[in-house]
């Protein structure tokens, strides 16, 4: 019955292609206006972080883009965000396209009476890397670039950078002809405007840090360019700024849409909450007037001719799509059964196969829609278990059978996706005794599932931190143990080295008998050895990154080992990688942050290692393995990639089979970079804690964190 149906639509689709074929073509100026007329429209909610290019100290924060950092003064920051899809502005006969753009920004200064920043920019640009000079400069435009570069009539080389912005100006420039710090104005490949307006009296200002919305029109065929704003969120009648100009020399075939702003030894912050972008057809190359005073001179003999004409080409244009299409016809007919005969006896074959080689077909299967809907029934809030990168965890009971899933449902397919295939991807061909077992998948009705073999004991974090904790140290040894051996095997044992990115407590699965298992895929990556990582947007949880991670965004075999090493020191000291604590110094109340590794590691300074152990475990552990085990936690987490163990020296060390690796008595110092320093605060923001109270600056004296001897060291 289907294939009839298949057959009867291929039938159909066959008839609509003759009745095209007979349809005579527009004229060439009707086609042209049509190709000239289409459109772009962009929208920040649909993009995804693959179509979007971060420059200088832009980060992404809670679906905003920060384009500045709060720095110390008199430092400066500036950063640019463009969208990575190029926008066809011009046409053919340098036709310019009309565009309208609508953003959100807030512009706000984090220390009362500071001088505040230069501004924020909406740009056009020819180039995809833009990202200028600090200051008046608006991280837009280099500094060698001063006067503006208006086009000569001359020397159409004579046209600076093909850059088109709009500034939103919080600083006077004097040099640059700035008419007040609170205005708007227009930058032709210079920061030097060349036309702008003081909002005095527009009732807006800028820095106010009040959500404010701009909306930017300009209308292609009139050479006119509006500006309007407000808080309100509600297109205003009036337009704050509007100049009169051409701006077909600035715009090329191939342009990129951004924003960009800058500081100069202040701590104002700019933020991007929401834009569209959106152009309109290119004006037709024929002109409609000319094109229709020609035809109406077209004498009626002539117009009778051409008709009888194209009578005669009507019937020739039938007779050839009959000749060409009906061998055509019988060959994708032909094609079409045989590809359903095929199928037919693969699906035969591989029924026969089951029943007689089983064991060949063990793996992960796809499962039905209604099977996981009913097994959790109807995703249930009652049935949620969890929580990961990909989506929300539930227990699923299979209706007629003992078997019990954890099923993992997508809350946003669409934004999901890549997570789910490279979950899906990664484990489906992974075997260990420490990892979870995938079990299958299912990606039906537009939602994403992946089916793992069900966990009874929960999580480690909440065996770790529950009350009462029910480890005890035989139980935790044997996680960091388990945990170091399958992490050997994902990093020097695969045929592709797995980085999994994500390794924490709450990803750290308990079977019926307490062992390990480690799951939640959805940030890993597959690399082949000896392949040097590429820098990615950071992932992951915050207390378990590496530093040099948050500088440069590699992910690493060592990056994970600098994880595993906070979770070790979880399961000996039953305290959390960042805690808060009451402090003597500080009013009733207050509490500090602090970091675990800084934590133990003082206590290793003062030969004090062993009160680091968990005082819930009452003193019922072995001595020498805890004092083991801390060192191992230490050893991992060094700050210097390059002094931590291998995950298979590690398991070597935990079996007693090698010595551990010296762990000096004072932390080693690691000085972060500007850019270092950028994304940390990136991290940092993202999880609510102050910088220093997640890894220390190089500059911030900290009695829990002892400084090494020896030099500085910077990443």
């Amino acid at each position: 019955m289907a294939a009839d149906l298949l057959l009867l639509r291929f039938v159909l689709l066959l008839l609509l292609l003759l009745a095209v074929s007979m349809v005579p073509p527009a004229s060439s100026a009707s086609s042209s206006a049509g190709k000239n007329n289409s459109s772009v429209s962009i929208d920040s909610a649909t993009l995804s972080f693959s179509d979007l290019t971060l420059l200088g100290d832009a980060f992404l924060r809670n679906g905003s883009v920060g384009l500045t950092r709060d720095t110390g003064v008199p430092s400066s920051s500036a950063g640019t965000v463009l969208c990575s899809r190029p926008v066809a502005l011009r046409g053919s006969a340098n036709a310019t396209a009309s565009f309208a753009a609508r953003f959100s920004f807030v512009v706000a200064n984090q220390n009362a009476g500071s001088t505040g920043g230069d501004g924020i920019a909406f740009f056009i640009s020819s180039d995809r890397a833009t990202l200028g000079a600090t200051g008046g400069y608006l991280g837009l435009f280099n500094s060698s670039i001063a006067a503006a570069a208006v086009p000569s009539d001359d020397d159409a080389d004579a046209v600076g950078p093909a850059i088109v912005a709009v500034e939103f100006d919080t600083m006077v420039n004097v040099e640059l002809g700035d008419p007040s710090d609170n205005h708007v104005g227009l930058d032709l490949g210079s920061p030097a405007s060349v036309s702008a307006v003081d909002l005095a009296d527009s009732g807006i200002v800028l820095k106010s840090g009040n959500l404010t919305t701009a909306w930017i029109d300009y209308r292609g065929a009139e050479h006119l360019l509006e500006v309007s704003l407000s808080y309100s969120g509600v297109k205003p009648k009036r337009p704050v700024f509007c100049v009169a100009v051409d701006l077909s020399p600035y715009l090329k075939e191939a342009m990129y849409v951004g924003f960009s702003a800058s500081t100069e030894g202040s701590t104002q912050q700019h933020t991007i909450k929401e834009w569209t972008f959106q152009t309109f057809g290119l004006p037709p190359a024929t002109n409609a007037s000319s094109f229709t005073n020609a035809t109406s001179n077209v004498s009626e003999p002539a117009v009778s001719s051409v008709a009888a004409s194209s009578g005669d080409t009507s019937k020739k244009r039938f007779g050839r799509a009959i000749t060409i299409l009906g061998p055509v016809a019988l060959a994708v007919a032909f094609m079409f059964f045989a590809c359903v005969s095929v199928k037919k006896l693969a699906e035969l074959t591989s029924r026969k196969d089951a029943i007689f080689l089983p064991g060949l077909l063990k793996g992960p299967r796809k499962f039905n829609h209604k099977e996981l809907s009913v097994a959790t029934r109807g995703f249930h809030a009652s049935r949620v278990i969890g929580r990961g990168a990909f989506g929300t965890v539930y227990k699923a009971a299979m209706p007629g059978a003992a078997t019990t899933y954890a099923v993992k449902r997508s809350t946003q397919a669409h934004q999901s996706r890549s997570e789910f295939v490279a979950e899906l991807s990664v484990i489906a061909c992974l075997r260990h005794k420490n990892l979870v077992q995938l079990e299958g998948w299912c990606d039906e009705k537009g939602e994403l599932l992946l089916v793992y073999e069900y966990m009874p004991n929960g999580s480690l974090d909440k065996a770790l931190y529950g009350d009462p904790c029910t480890l005890s140290w035989p139980e935790r040894h044997n996680v960091a143990a388990g945990i170091a051996s399958v992490l050997s095997y994902l990093h020097q044992e695969c045929e592709q080295r797995v980085i999994h990115r994500d390794i924490k407590t709450g990803n750290i699965l308990l079977d019926g008998n307490l062992s390990p298992r480690l799951g939640d895929f959805g940030l890993a990556r597959l690399m082949d050895h000896n392949k040097s990582p590429v820098s990615t947007l950071t992932a992951g949880t915050m207390g378990y990154l590496a530093p040099e991670y948050l500088q440069s965004g590699k992910a690493t075999d060592q990056t994970d080992v600098f994880s595993y090493g906070v979770v070790v020191l979880e399961v000996c000291c039953g305290r959390r990688p960042i805690d808060r604590e009451e402090t003597d110094k500080d009013r009733a109340g207050s509490k500090n942050n602090v970091n675990l590794v800084d934590w133990v590691w003082r206590l290793h300074g003062e030969d004090r290692l062993i009160e680091a152990a968990d005082a819930r475990l009452n003193g019922e552990f072995d001595r020498e393995g805890m004092l083991r085990l801390l060192l191992v936690g230490l050893s991992c987490a060094n700050p210097n990639c390059e002094e931590r163990p291998a995950m298979r020296r590690v398991v070597q060390i935990l079996n007693r089979e090698a010595d551990p690796v010296p762990v000096p008595r004072k932390k080693p110092l690691l000085v972060f970079s500007s850019s270092a320093s950028s994304k940390l605060q990136e991290m940092a923001f993202s999880c609510g804690d102050d910088v220093r109270g997640c890894y220390p600056a190089a500059t911030t004296t900290n009695p829990a964190s002892p400084k090494s001897e020896g030099a500085d060291r910077e990443r």
